[in-house]
């Protein structure tokens, strides 16, 4: 016989909710951060398009907004904002004269490595706060989590994530 009590019906619900505050809190550490790090201003689309050339360093206008879920007028907007930043270049494709690859500029990829660095200083100190078992519940969790948005498909694959780590020791 089990010692797990079976699971509620409500079991699913009770944990999107937790997950939903708990992102809600993670915005409003993001955003405080982000003052922190750079006083230019990327919206949270805007940054979805860098975390996106981050990963595919030299993709079309379309590969992106396939990436995205958007329409290439948005997509191209979001660029031109993004370009006018600096974070991002558009480049002649080598492969095709008729399109354009778009790429991170350093100062792009600078904003990036400082905002993650600063978010995750952010969460450090909150998980240093956690006991041993929690951070261990917590990595599992997560890494659930991120297996199952990997498997989910196309959706599933527009995030920013990567692998996770163990910080368990953290």
């Amino acid at each position: 016989m089990s010692s797990n009590p079976a699971p509620s019906p409500r079991e699913p619900q009770e944990t999107a909710q937790a997950a939903r505050e708990v992102i809600e809190l993670l915005e409003v550490l993001w955003e405080h951060g982000r003052d922190m790090v750079s006083p230019t201003p990327v919206s949270a689309s805007q940054l979805r398009v860098l975390y996106s050339l981050d990963r595919e360093e030299g993709i079309s206008l379309r590969t992106l907004g396939d990436l995205l879920g958007s329409a290439p007028p948005s997509v191209s907007r979001m660029c031109d904002r993004l370009e006018a930043l600096g974070f991002v270049q558009r480049l002649p494709s080598p492969v095709s004269r008729r399109q354009l690859e778009l790429h991170l500029t350093a100062h792009g990829k600078a904003y990036l490595r400082d905002l993650r660095e600063q978010r995750e200083k952010a969460l450090l100190a909150v998980i240093a706060g956690m006991s041993p078992a929690g951070r261990k519940a917590l990595l599992r969790g997560l890494t659930g989590f991120h297996e199952a948005l990997e498997g989910a498909g196309p959706a599933g694959s527009s995030h920013p994530g990567a692998p996770l780590k163990d910080v368990s020791s953290a």
